[in-house]
């Protein structure tokens, strides 16, 4: 399995960005996904989950500016981000795992088997 981000860059404060990640090698199987981040010097955190069956969760920080979704079967994953603070800056990697994951365990990084190598975002103010 491979997954590859792509869409980061930089952007102003109150800014937009897409972010994409695109999956190879899946097998027939039903996919948890998920966005997640990590700025320096901080741990990893959930940004944003979307299930097989369309369920979603999102972050507080980020509920209202940044929406998941993605094409089923699994092929594609997008994260849209609008109204981008300074504090949004990180790099951001999308994750999967097979089947279905409660809400919460849908947040936590140990919960998810394949990881992309992530990209950047820089948010200015």
């Amino acid at each position: 399995v491979q997954l590859v981000e792509s869409g980061g860059g930089s952007v102003q404060a109150g800014g937009s960005l897409t972010l994409s990640c695109a999956a190879s090698g899946l097998s027939n199987t039903p996919y948890h996904v998920a966005w997640f981040r990590q700025a320096p010097g901080k741990e990893r955190e959930a940004v944003a989950t979307i299930r097989y069956d369309g369920t979603t969760a999102y972050s507080d920080s980020v509920k209202g500016r940044f929406t998941i979704s993605k094409d089923n079967p699994f092929k594609n994953l997008s994260l849209q981000m609008n109204s981008l603070h300074p504090a949004d800056t990180a790099i951001y990697s999308c994750a999967a795992v097979k089947y279905g994951l409660t809400i919460s365990r849908s947040l936590r990084p140990d919960s998810y088997i394949y990881w992309g190598q992530g990209t950047q975002v820089t948010v200015s103010s």
